[in-house]
């Protein structure tokens, strides 16, 4: 396991693309997906990224055009220093970003971490002469960096139009492995909801692109119900929007205002968009765990009509034998009459075994179910012990155990789920790989098992149902000997078990 270190890097980017660009979607690895905290197609990529190391020195590093822009190329200059990366200056040689959309009005570098994890640096601005040109500073170590077209600066997740990635040289200094970093990126169209008439941006020299930007910012928050669930936030974005509009129709005005103004617009009005997506998520949420609790009571009242028919036919099974001991002792004077008896005791013994072979069909429909249910969100399989849910290493920071923002979202649906059967058993169970010391190990695994249980007791999964613990890497599933057997063998399972579903709890 690499500690973490912090460097600085100065990178003199510069590039160059041929006319004709290819507008199809990259297809790179990719796959598509349903973000659940926006409602958004989403797409997953990889790209390589490199551990720097602590001030090891200058370094180089190539750039390369992807699908939609394969004549692009660049080369960065990377100098390790102490206590951040910085990007000295970006030079860019594009098209304009609307080649890909009518919402797509600018660039923004990102750095992505190994995790999958994507940090907006900046805005790339194109000038008059199709080059742009960029500062930033990050405080990340290991890392990728690509650009990508978006419709305004502010955005916290990458587009899928990605125009150019980082392509490692053979002389480039850093780590002797490097990791393919896989993120998220927003499908091409995702800004514009199916159905939501958004007229293109007319693009005017007269005023800067941070005011057509603004206008940008302020119609895909509407498209994302902000004026609905971020009233307020949305106000304050129309506001200022009124503002800069008036600040470009006075001749008077100063440019310098306009685009302060017209700046402020974007990023409050990104801000209303992230907390509408927010709230629009929790109802999401909210109405699925209703549903789930419906599904759970209907198979409950299904199991107790079930088990009040069990005892019923173990009623009448218990009167059936009595008659027969009472036929039994008159079979001398009525033989007839005691064979009829008998033949109704087998029919009672018959619909008391039927009884309890609903039972367990009951129990086996409600593992199927909850089976379902659960996998839908993590992989789950079914065994001997119960349904495992796993967890891969990557919904924690390297090293930590404390949870990212992807765990909670899916550990809250588990929870969600998990509240309806209250009758189970929930044994948390953390793992690690053989890098380090056994202690190390242990401690980590038993930390990261420790902040899942917190976690889904906090969204109201009862205490006295959850166990949790570490046991290192003592259980591997895959040969630690290779970089994707330790990742394999990096995780947390959750072993869900319960009379309810036919598995006695351990």
């Amino acid at each position: 396991m690499n500690s973490t270190r912090f460097l600085t890097a100065g990178l003199i980017f510069s590039l160059s693309a041929l006319p004709g660009i290819n507008a199809q979607t990259a297809t790179v690895e990719q796959r598509s997906a349903r973000s659940s905290a926006s409602d958004l197609n989403m797409v997953t990529r990889t790209v390589q990224a490199v551990d720097y190391q602590h001030r090891s020195g200058a370094t180089k590093i190539d750039f390369a055009g992807t699908e939609i822009m394969a004549s692009a190329r660049g080369q960065a200059k990377v100098e390790s220093k102490k206590g951040y990366l910085e990007i000295i200056e970006l030079r860019l040689n594009f098209k304009m970003p609307t080649t890909f959309g009518t919402e797509y009005l600018t660039y923004v570098l990102w750095a992505i971490s190994p995790e999958g994890r994507a940090v907006n640096l900046g805005e790339v601005l194109v000038g008059s002469n199709q080059r742009g040109k960029l500062d930033v500073t990050t405080p990340l170590q290991a890392f990728a960096l690509i650009v990508t077209a978006e419709p305004y600066y502010a955005v916290r997740q990458p587009s899928n139009v990605v125009v150019l990635e980082n392509s490692v040289r053979s002389d480039t200094r850093g780590s002797s492995e490097t990791v393919n970093a896989k993120y998220e990126l927003m499908e091409r169209g995702g800004y514009i909801p199916t159905g939501y008439k958004f007229d293109p941006v007319i693009l005017d020299a007269k005023v800067p692109l941070e005011f057509l930007e603004a206008r940008n910012a302020l119609r895909i928050a509407q498209s994302a119900g902000a004026d609905k669930y971020a009233s307020e936030s949305y106000q304050h974005a129309a506001t200022l929007m009124e503002t800069a509009d008036r600040f470009a129709t006075t001749k008077h005005s100063s440019n310098k205002e306009l685009i302060a103004t017209s700046r402020q617009a974007v990023q409050t009005a990104e801000d209303a968009r992230s907390i509408a997506v927010k709230k629009i998520d929790e109802q999401r949420l909210a109405n699925e765990r209703q549903t789930s609790r419906d599904a759970q009571a209907s198979l409950q009242t299904q199991a107790d009509d079930a088990t009040r028919l069990k005892l019923q036919s173990q009623a009448d099974a218990a009167n059936a034998h009595a008659e027969i001991a009472a036929t039994q002792a008159a079979a001398a004077a009525d033989v007839s009459a005691a064979q009829a008896d008998a033949s109704q005791a087998r029919m009672a013994a018959e619909t008391a075994q039927q009884s309890e072979q609903r039972s367990q069909d009951e129990k086996i429909a409600m593992r199927a179910q909850l089976s379902k249910q659960l996998n839908g969100i993590l992989e789950t399989r079914d065994s001997a012990r119960g349904l495992i849910v796993s967890m891969s290493d990557v919904l924690f920071d390297t090293g930590k155990y404390a949870l990212n923002a992807g765990t909670r979202e899916k550990l809250a649906k588990i929870a969600g789920i998990l509240v309806a059967y209250p009758s189970l058993a929930i044994q948390v169970g953390g793992y690690t790989d053989n890098v380090g010391g056994d202690q190390m190990n242990q401690k980590l695994s038993q930390n990261r098992a420790g902040a899942v249980r917190d976690y889904i007791v906090q969204q109201g999964v009862s205490t006295a149902s959850v166990t949790a613990r570490g046991f290192g890497n003592a259980s591997p599933v895959a040969s630690n000997d290779v970089a994707v057997g330790r990742q394999e063998n990096r995780r947390v399972e959750l072993v869900v078990s319960g009379d309810a579903i036919g598995v006695p709890s351990r």
